[in-house]
């Protein structure tokens, strides 16, 4: 692990399961125990995933990593939707230095 991960909070985002956005939105939701007034759409998930005070406590204060597995049927089925996943979970890293997301190869 290298140095700019070490003591971060890792927390699995589990999409097994997930067969489009309104699920992978709910995920994300349940994962981070994200305020009810998330929007549950791609901006809505940017915001709170460049947002630590919205993040699980520990996490804002020690930043997060968060390993998405279980993606490939959900990437598989609605690509273009996955298509934007994938730029919004990188976005979100790229504007938060605290947030680091990894995809779980399966």
């Amino acid at each position: 692990m290298s140095d700019d991960l070490a003591g971060r909070l890792t927390v699995p985002l589990d999409l097994d399961g997930v067969t489009d956005k309104a699920g992978l939105m709910d995920a994300v939701a349940r994962t981070l125990a994200l305020p009810d007034w998330f929007g549950r759409n791609w901006d809505a998930l940017l915001d709170s995933l460049s947002d630590p005070s919205v993040w699980p406590e520990e996490a804002a204060n020690r930043g997060l990593l968060l390993v998405v597995t279980g993606w490939r049927a959900y990437a598989d089925d609605r690509p273009e939707e996955w298509r934007v996943a994938r730029e919004v979970l990188t976005e979100a890293a790229d504007r938060t230095g605290p947030l680091t997301v990894a995809l779980a190869l399966e």
